[in-house]
């Protein structure tokens, strides 16, 4: 069982430059461990999918921006012709967003199927940062 999740807060929702993810997992003694990064400490190499989930949240509505995300590693049902019940390992995001008038609201995969994050770069990112 999966319970490693990446927490990204955006304290100036809309602007993707200036953000704070959280990694929590377990580690090999089993205790819970919290890594904070600043946009700054994020590894060049890891840049492009961070990119990814930054583009997935530029697809919410006009009026709503991002001001925390949730990455939670996933397997997805797949299927192909030759293997009916091939699944793939994604990264699906849980996104809370605040609009002008103050409103709050969680968005999820069933709101935004970019939500859910195919690319192998985003699977790598995400054990990069829980250690997995």
């Amino acid at each position: 069982m999966n319970n490693a999740e990446i927490q990204i807060q955006f304290p100036q929702p809309g602007n993707w430059q200036e953000f704070t993810l959280t990694s929590v997992y377990e580690d090999a003694g089993g205790y819970t461990r919290t890594d904070r990064y600043t946009a700054d400490e994020i590894p060049a190499d890891q840049a492009p999918a961070m990119a990814a989930v930054v583009s997935a949240l530029m697809g919410l509505g006009e009026d709503w921006q991002a001001s925390q995300v949730w990455a939670r590693l996933k397997e997805f049902y797949a299927p192909e012709v030759d293997d009916p019940m091939r699944t793939v390992e994604t990264v699906e995001l849980t996104v809370e967003a605040v609009n002008p008038h103050g409103g709050r609201r969680v968005f999820t995969s069933r709101d935004y199927p970019e939500f859910v994050i195919t690319d192998p770069a985003a699977v790598e990112f995400f054990r990069f940062f829980t250690k997995q």
